[in-house]
């Protein structure tokens, strides 16, 4: 939206990012230069504070960032408007319990790390102060953002790159599920249901071309279901394929939002979906999608033995999807940042004539 605009972040790994990104404007901090950064960038979490903190801002009318931890903690000058377009409130700082239940951390980690994160909260939540506005990806985050923040929020949802996907006609006997294989995403759910019905479920994506740190547990939980394949990375064209000729998407996990529904949608597929987070605001029940409500293989599993494609019009759902397209989303964002400039303009404009009348 705005290709003029330098991008400033922490660290900055050419070599693990989109090659678009190389023509960009991208500046890093002194992180950047830190030894053995690839493999042991955790070591360095209590300096990531610091190194937003060290950016010059300086002569900039708008500062956006985009984050679920630290880009906020920016600091600016008060005639710069700091927008925070908020993924999360960082989720190892709030929701530390389903964090390291996830992530299987050990009682002596948690223990070493109590005293650290606990400091970490409170530069969080200043550095949450500094910010103009914030934006959030939906309405749980927005949600989230006033329980933690006691700061409201506008809330427009991300962009769903429609284009790339072509509407199919289904076609295929599987299920599909799209992402990367970490705990939080509950794939084993959707895994032990498939398995238990004998029907088709095909699984993809995940860390680089080895499948992600689950992967290993969830194949032992696949064990004997030749009905389940894990399909590893796969490429844009495979993936449209994929996309376009499922019976339906399987989203088992709750998200803060959730992009991959609505790619299913945009390909004219339906969503099967954990009624949670941002899922109850993408998938419209009985139009667009199903939902089970329970987070268990039990409750999936029913809604699948009686589950139906073809009561779902592609076009419909393709429609659907649209909503929440691109060009949405710059409209959106764009008339927002509009909006909060001219109310800093006004306010400025005021301020002078104030002064004026006073002198």
């Amino acid at each position: 939206m705005w290709p003029e605009a330098p991008i400033y972040t922490s660290v900055y790994l050419p070599e693990a990012m989109p090659r678009a990104y190389r023509s960009w404007d991208i500046r890093t901090s002194f992180m950047q230069r830190l030894p053995g950064l690839r493999s042991h960038f955790q070591k360095y979490l209590p300096l990531f504070p610091m190194a937003f903190e060290q950016f010059d801002f300086g002569g900039y009318d708008l500062v956006l960032d985009n984050s679920s931890a630290f880009s906020y903690g920016v600091i600016t000058r008060p005639e710069t408007l700091h927008v925070s377009y908020c993924l999360t409130p960082a989720r190892f700082l709030w929701l530390y319990h389903d964090y390291v239940k996830r992530e299987g951390l050990g009682m002596g980690a948690r223990l070493a790390l109590a005293p650290f994160l606990t400091q970490l909260r409170v530069w969080d939540r200043l550095a949450a102060e500094r910010v103009d506005e914030f934006v959030g990806i939906s309405q749980a985050i927005r949600a989230r953002i006033r329980k933690i923040y006691r700061r409201d929020a506008a809330v427009i949802y991300p962009p769903v790159d429609c284009d790339r996907f072509e509407v199919g006609r289904g076609g295929g006997d599987y299920f599909l599920i799209v992402g990367r294989l970490v705990p939080y995403k509950r794939v084993d759910l959707a895994i032990e249901a498939c398995k238990r019905l004998g029907v088709k479920l095909k699984i993809a994506g995940g860390s680089g071309k080895h499948g992600g740190r689950d992967r290993a547990r969830l194949e032992a939980i696949a064990a004997g279901a030749p009905n389940v394949e894990f399909l590893g990375w796969v490429s844009n064209e495979q993936l449209r394929e994929l996309y376009a000729r499922c019976r339906a998407f399987l989203f088992v996990g709750e998200e803060d939002f959730g992009i991959v529904p609505l790619e299913a949608n945009a390909a004219g597929r339906p969503v099967i979906a954990y009624a949670g987070g941002g899922a109850l605001e993408t998938v419209v029940d009985g139009e667009t999608g199903t939902f089970f409500h329970e987070p268990s293989a039990d409750a999936l599993a029913e809604v699948l033995a009686r589950f139906d494609e073809r009561q779902y019009d592609p076009a419909h759902l393709r429609a659907h999807a649209e909503r929440f397209g691109i060009p949405v989303f710059k409209e959106r964002l764009a008339a927002f940042v509009r909006e909060k400039l001219g109310d800093r303009a006004a306010a400025k404009a005021g301020h002078a004539r104030d002064t004026r009348a006073l002198a």
